[in-house]
């Protein structure tokens, strides 16, 4: 979809839909063919309410006229929610242009918000579908912003941003079988080769022994898929601020391993990698935004699956920092990963460390889809992940640490243990455990289980949601001051 904006009057464009938005006690502000668009308002077909649509015929083109409720309360959310209502109601009614008349002095984030509800709403993944209907399904071909004033680099940006989002939508949305851990390098290559100032590596399961990752080559004996560790770096010249290190976990396919997860739940554990994918999908908006920042991306990539190698419950493995962990379950292999990922972004100079995992279940239970968890060591460092999140629209609610949940997770037979017997706090165990491989590095970690997939957002209901996309990208954002 291409994405333009213009101070043309939407009348004058060449879009076959324009979109009004309609404050409560607001009127029309630009009227057509006498007063056609208030009249519907005034008739009541029209309404305020947030997300109320009525749709008419004036001056040559179709009129989406929707409700955006109360000024005050409008934020950069409302309008992708706002912009996903109107993207479903031009499906129906076969709009290929469609532009969008923002409401009078909107914030930059407010007005990017409704690019980014429109392109988000546009995203469908059929690689699979062998329905030539399916395939080809009339889709919006551009996307038209009209303001009096120029709003180029917001919706430019916005749309980098959506664009992103989406394309790590793709990769977790294609199955296990296809979006191997190599696959996923493949996809990190690509990117490098794309810009200028991105550099990658992809290493196997040769070189992750080699570099003394036990933890994460245990995880990775359970499979027959080569795993892959990903490195990236994004280091313009003009690039100033400390170097922050994005890690993701990606575990293309969780079974659990011999602590086996139910049959029920298992075929959405190709969205494991949901962490690595948002990593990348940061890597490459900040790259196209040509931000002035410093990135280290490490993206530890692996099926958990069960084979004659796989390790067992009761096994003990030497980490990258020297560590020894019990691993008394299975299906807390994530850590595992995410631990000598940590280590491996600080022994290349990582100065700040944000990890983004989909860690716990227990994440799920305390949050639900609305909040990701978080945990900081440094109050400075949280303090810009937070306020990234809420800029972002991908709201974060922080959670404990403390010495005594560090104490649970000391081993028996080892220096640690990867999860606790007792399952108590378990997000916070997960988190405890990580903070060991953080060290001293003012550090964050994302637990995204709940926010991972099926959102039940307008502008993303089901599948894959890239979130920690626009996230990381505000915080790489803020380090860079702009």
């Amino acid at each position: 979809m291409l994405v333009r904006a213009t101070v043309e009057a939407p009348v004058d464009t060449p879009a076959d839909t324009v979109a009004v938005g309609i404050f409560e006690g607001k009127r029309i502000p630009h009227d057509v063919d006498g007063g056609a668009l208030q009249a519907l308002l005034d008739a009541g077909e029209a309404k305020p309410a947030f997300k109320h649509l009525a749709v008419t015929h004036a001056a040559g083109k179709r009129w989406i006229l929707v409700g955006l409720g109360d000024r005050d309360a409008f934020t950069a959310e409302r309008a992708r929610v706002a912009a996903a209502a109107v993207h479903a109601r031009s499906k129906e009614i076969g709009t290929a242009v469609l532009c969008w008349e923002l409401p009078h002095r909107l914030g930059d984030d407010e007005a990017g918000g409704f690019v980014e509800g429109t392109v988000l709403a546009s995203y469908r993944f059929t690689a699979f579908k062998t329905d030539d209907a399916a395939r080809t399904a009339p889709t919006l071909t551009e996307l038209i912003v009209s303001d009096h004033e120029s709003r180029v680099v917001a919706v430019d940006r916005a749309a980098v941003l959506a664009r992103a989002q989406n394309a790590t939508r793709e990769l977790q949305d294609r199955p296990a079988n296809d979006l191997t851990p190599m696959a996923l390098g493949e996809f990190a290559l690509t990117l490098a080769d794309a810009h200028e100032h991105v550099t990658a590596s992809v290493e196997g399961r040769a070189e992750i022994v080699a570099r003394g990752m036990g933890a994460f080559a245990a995880v990775a004996q359970g499979t027959d898929v080569e795993p892959a560790l990903i490195t990236l770096r994004y280091e313009p010249p003009e690039a100033r601020g400390p170097l922050v290190a994005l890690v993701g976990k990606a575990v293309t396919h969780d079974t659990g391993g011999l602590s086996i997860k139910p049959a029920g739940s298992m075929h959405r554990m190709k969205f494991d990698m949901s962490g690595g994918g948002a990593v990348l999908g940061a890597v490459q908006a900040i790259a196209q935004l040509a931000l002035p920042v410093r990135i280290l991306a490490v993206v530890g990539s692996t099926e958990n699956t069960i084979n004659g190698s796989a390790m067992k419950p009761g096994d003990i493995v030497t980490a990258m920092n020297g560590l020894t962990v019990e691993v008394d379950n299975t299906d807390a292999e994530g850590r595992l990963v995410l631990a000598d990922c940590l280590t491996h972004a600080r022994a290349l100079g990582a100065e700040r460390l944000v990890d983004i995992a989909t860690l716990t279940g227990g994440v799920v239970t305390a949050l639900g889809s609305t909040y990701a968890g978080v945990f900081a060591n440094d109050e400075e460092w949280f303090g810009a992940v937070d306020a990234a999140g809420a800029r972002s629209g991908e709201r974060l609610w922080r959670l404990p640490l403390d010495p005594e949940y560090a104490d649970r997770v000391k081993g028996r037979y080892a220096d640690l243990t990867n999860s606790p017997e007792d399952k108590k706090a378990h997000p916070i165990s997960g988190a405890e455990f990580l903070h060991r491989f953080a060290g001293d590095t003012p550090w964050a970690h994302l637990d995204i289980a709940g926010v991972g997939w099926d959102l039940g957002k307008p502008w993303a209901a089901k599948g894959g949601s890239g979130f920690g996309v626009r996230l990381l990208v505000a915080l790489a954002q803020a380090q860079a001051g702009a």
